[in-house]
């Protein structure tokens, strides 16, 4: 792609970005009131989750997300699984995505976009494939193709597959498809838990590259 060209709809993608996250902010404000009153009642303070995650090219940011879990610790001061930590406001929170709403501050401050690969562990970074390491090539998205195409139902390497996937071929009319499937995809509660995982394992690294995922996403709307 001509690199004006590119400048040009990278500029018009973060236009639409800012004016998106200004009234889902404006318009859910009382949900916003009401999910951080409701975590100050049943967990205490903070309301807010805070965690560095990778962004575009790789750089550092402190992603913003509703509070989901206590903070409980083993008798050697380590944190409890996710899934004992995991209160049933949080997993009410999570099941509809609602834990997500503050990212649309992220994406103000030009650290994430509404749509792209989710931003994950700092940790990771050097985990990754040279091909897997190029999904840090955009802004990380509040949503993006895996979320739509089962998201933690998938395989690490099949996220990624997706995600590397979205940076080659992303345009604004796949951004609109894949915000539509995203609203689908809430609603259904669709792949919100790995299998016997509260959301997914830790990355490790790839010791195999799982290619039907090609076959099994290829039927969806937002992949054509």
């Amino acid at each position: 792609m001509n690199s004006k060209v590119r400048t040009s709809k990278d500029r018009l993608k973060r236009l639409v970005d800012i004016t998106l996250a200004l009234i889902m902010l404006v318009v859910l404000s009382p949900v916003f009131a009401v999910i951080a009153a409701i975590i100050l009642l049943t967990m205490g303070p903070p309301v807010l989750f805070r965690q560095v995650r990778a962004g575009l090219h790789g750089k550092p940011f402190t992603i913003l997300k509703f509070r989901t879990m206590l903070d409980l610790r083993g008798s050697d001061g380590r944190l409890l699984p996710d899934e004992q930590r995991l209160t049933p406001l949080g997993r009410f929170l999570r099941n509809t995505s609602l834990d997500e709403l503050p990212e649309f501050i992220n994406v103000l401050k030009g650290e994430m976009s509404l749509v792209g690969p989710r931003p994950l562990l700092v940790k990771y970074l050097d985990l990754y494939t040279p091909e897997q390491a190029r999904r840090h090539l955009v802004r990380p998205g509040i949503t993006g193709l895996a979320q739509v195409n089962g998201r933690n139902a998938l395989t690490w390497e099949e996220k990624f597959k997706l995600d590397v996937y979205y940076v080659d071929n992303w345009s604004l009319w796949l951004d609109f498809k894949i915000l539509l499937a995203t609203v689908v995809a809430v609603l259904k509660r669709r792949g919100i838990s790995h299998d016997g995982w509260a959301t997914m394992p830790e990355f490790t690294g790839t010791t195999h590259v799982d290619k039907s995922v090609c076959s099994r996403a290829r039927g969806s709307m937002v992949w054509k």
